[in-house]
C-alpha cells in the first residue's frame, strides 16, 4: 500500500470511518445548512480507537508532518475513485494557525494535509486568503459553548478577489463542534458569491490527549460529537 511507512493496511482496514462520502448529504453537511452556502462536507474517520488517535497525535503534537501529507493524499485518492466529490471545486483553504502555534509546531498540520489533497486532485491551495489574527487558546478541554466563544473573530479576510465567485473546500484536521469551521466560513463568505465545501480528518470525541510515545489505551472510546 502506498504510504505504509506511516499507516500499515491492517491498521488503515481498523479505523473507524465515517463513509460520509458515500452519502448523498453527510450528518456534516447537515450540520451547516442554513448557516453558511454548504455544498458538501465529508471526514475520514471518527476519533476512536488506537488507531484513529494516533494518526491524529501524530500530525498535531508529535511532529510528524509526512503523516499528515499521507492521510491527505490517501483519503482523496478514496473520494475521487469513488465518487465526484472534488469536481468543480476551485481552490483549497487550509484553516490557518496563528503565527505562534505556528512557530511552536514548526508546520501548519492543516496545510500539509492539503498538500496531500493537492497531490492527488491538482486543486491548488490559497493559504494567503485567510489569516488567523488570534492567538485563541487550545480548545481540547472546552465544552460547546466555550469553543464558540474561542474562536470568535479569530480570522480576517484578505485579498476577497482571490476567492470571489469561486468553490472554495476548507480543510482541517480534526472537528469537534465544528466552530472553527464556521467561523472560517463565515470570513470566506465575506469575499462574495462563494460556495463552500469541507473535508476533516476526523471527528473528535470526548478522549484524552497522551504525550509523544506514551502508550494509548484502547478501552477509551468517545461518542463522536458531530452526530
Amino acid at each position: 500500500m502506498d504510504g505504509e511507512e506511516c499507516v500499515c493496511t491492517v491498521c488503515m482496514l481498523m479505523l473507524p470511518r465515517t463513509d460520509y462520502h458515500l452519502l448523498e448529504h453527510s450528518p456534516l453537511e447537515k450540520k451547516y445548512w442554513g448557516v453558511i452556502p454548504i455544498e458538501k462536507a465529508v471526514s475520514l474517520f471518527h476519533h476512536d480507537g488506537h488507531v484513529a488517535r494516533r494518526i491524529i497525535y501524530s500530525i498535531k503534537y508529535w511532529k510528524r508532518p509526512d503523516v499528515g501529507r499521507w492521510v491527505g493524499k490517501f483519503y482523496a485518492e478514496e473520494i475521487k475513485q469513488k465518487t465526484e466529490f472534488f469536481n468543480g471545486i476551485d481552490t483549497i483553504i487550509p484553516i490557518p494557525l496563528s503565527w505562534h502555534r505556528r512557530l511552536k509546531r514548526g508546520y501548519n498540520q492543516c496545510y500539509e494535509i492539503a498538500l496531500g489533497i493537492n497531490a492527488i486532485t491538482g486543486i491548488p491551495i490559497c493559504d494567503n486568503t485567510i489569516k488567523r489574527i488570534k492567538n485563541n487558546p487550545s480548545q481540547t478541554t472546552m465544552n460547546h459553548i466555550e469553543r464558540k466563544e474561542n474562536v470568535e473573530g479569530i480570522f480576517k479576510l484578505n485579498n476577497p478577489s482571490n476567492i470571489r465567485g469561486k468553490h472554495v473546500l476548507i480543510v482541517d484536521d480534526v472537528t469537534t463542534t465544528g466552530s472553527t469551521l464556521l467561523s472560517c466560513a463565515k470570513e470566506i463568505m465575506k469575499a462574495g458569491d462563494v460556495r463552500i465545501s469541507i473535508l476533516t480528518i476526523s471527528l473528535a470525541s470526548k478522549t484524552p490527549i497522551p504525550k509523544a510515545g506514551e502508550e494509548i489505551d484502547d478501552s477509551l472510546f468517545g461518542l463522536p460529537l458531530i452526530d
